[in-house]
């Protein structure tokens, strides 16, 4: 009987975490092409410097994540990306935690790109 409870929390310790954070939008790469060079946004990769050395495109700012972000600008829409789509969604959340509106989440990451 036990068992099925700690299946019943991991279960829903999971969903929790995989559910979008309120107010970060989330897109996927192949809508990250259509908007790749638009001027009024600000691309972030929070990749380590390696991973983003080996793969980065140039329209991204390496920040890795734990960095301060407070320096980014405020009035812009943030893109956020990462290998897998997990560490961005991380930075997302620090982002909208310390009051930036306009955040959005690449999914899937450069993995998918």
């Amino acid at each position: 009987m036990e068992t099925w409870i700690v299946i019943a929390v991991l279960i829903a310790f999971f969903a929790w975490r995989m559910m979008p954070t309120k107010g970060v939008n989330n897109i996927s790469t192949a809508q990250l092409k259509t908007i790749i060079n638009d001027k009024d946004k600000v691309f972030v990769d929070v990749r380590t410097p390696g991973e983003y050395k080996a793969k980065g495109l140039k329209q991204f700012k390496n920040i890795p994540l734990g960095s301060d972000f407070s320096k980014l600008p405020k009035d812009k829409e943030i893109v956020v990306i990462c290998q897998s789509g997990m560490r961005s969604k991380q930075a997302c959340k620090q982002l909208k935690k310390i009051g930036y509106t306009k955040v959005t989440n690449v999914r899937g990451g450069m993995s998918t790109y």
